[in-house]
């Protein structure tokens, strides 16, 4: 299990800086920290920076901000240049619509494992509670009975039971990447998220194919974990089907690694 490794918690978002302020908030209040922070930005403005100043005045730890231009959904390449620039060992990735349950990177840490990724779940929220918190810029307790949310099993949270439902497998068609979690080590060497993916959709499958063609298991955590999704509505959709061939293309011949992904991003970089 996890031996007192760094991590980092990578956060993606996009011109939504009123959930993205609900989410740190909610990270501040974590009983475990994070090493650090790493926003993975895919072209918001002025105001989503304004967030990001605020808050690293509030934080004991470093949150940093990786930013790129505006240019369509480029996701992929944002989150590779993220997670290139920690020097952390463990990777919890959200998205900026997703706040945390006070436990929830304690229980990340507690159920990490060598040759595993952990495929986490999230609680949806009704469009009228997600307003509320927003307008509100807090989020309040939830119990799998609370009005105004869907997925209710999401949100319990009892760790003593947790191990019994506790799945491994060589699975990825399952994998949501807004509570998704894995070693540093194993993203490398699979050359992190694929690039020629634009767009909406499947980025965070067709990584977890070459997880675990790589031999990397997935470990399904409930009852740990626990986050709440806020509504939105759906994003554009026009290169999903390009993006979920490649995906199949992935499957169908076993790839471990994609040519064109996180080596290339740092390359750049330096």
């Amino acid at each position: 299990m996890f031996d007192k490794r760094t991590v980092a918690l990578v956060i993606a978002t996009y011109k939504s800086p009123r959930s993205l302020r609900l989410v740190l908030e909610s990270v501040l209040h974590q009983s475990v920290l994070p090493n650090e922070i790493s926003i993975a930005d895919d072209g918001s403005g002025k105001s989503t920076q304004m967030v990001i100043d605020e808050f690293r005045k509030r934080f004991s730890v470093p949150v940093r901000h990786f930013w790129h231009p505006d240019d369509g959904f480029r996701k992929t390449i944002i989150m590779n240049k993220a997670i290139a620039g920690t020097h952390c060992d463990y990777i919890i990735q959200i998205d900026g619509d997703i706040v945390l349950h006070p436990h929830f990177v304690r229980d990340h840490l507690d159920v990490a494992e060598y040759g595993c990724y952990i495929r986490g779940s999230r609680v949806l929220l009704s469009e009228n509670k997600s307003k509320d918190w927003i307008a509100q810029a807090k989020s309040e307790t939830i119990f799998p009975f609370s009005q105004g949310i869907k997925n209710r099993i999401n949100a319990i949270r009892i760790p003593a039971l947790s191990p019994m439902f506790i799945k491994k497998s060589f699975r990825s068609d399952n994998v949501i990447g807004c509570n998704l979690a894995f070693w540093k080590s194993d993203f490398v060497k699979v050359n992190g998220y694929n690039n020629d993916l634009k767009g909406w959709g499947h980025e965070d499958i067709e990584l977890a194919a070459r997880f675990v063609y790589a031999g990397v298991m997935q470990k399904k955590v409930k009852m740990m974990a626990v986050c709440y999704h806020l509504y939105h509505p759906h994003n554009e959709r026009d290169r999903e089907t390009v993006n979920y061939r490649i995906y199949e293309d992935t499957l169908r011949k076993g790839r471990t690694y994609c040519s064109n992904g996180y080596h290339k991003v740092q390359r750049y970089q330096h």
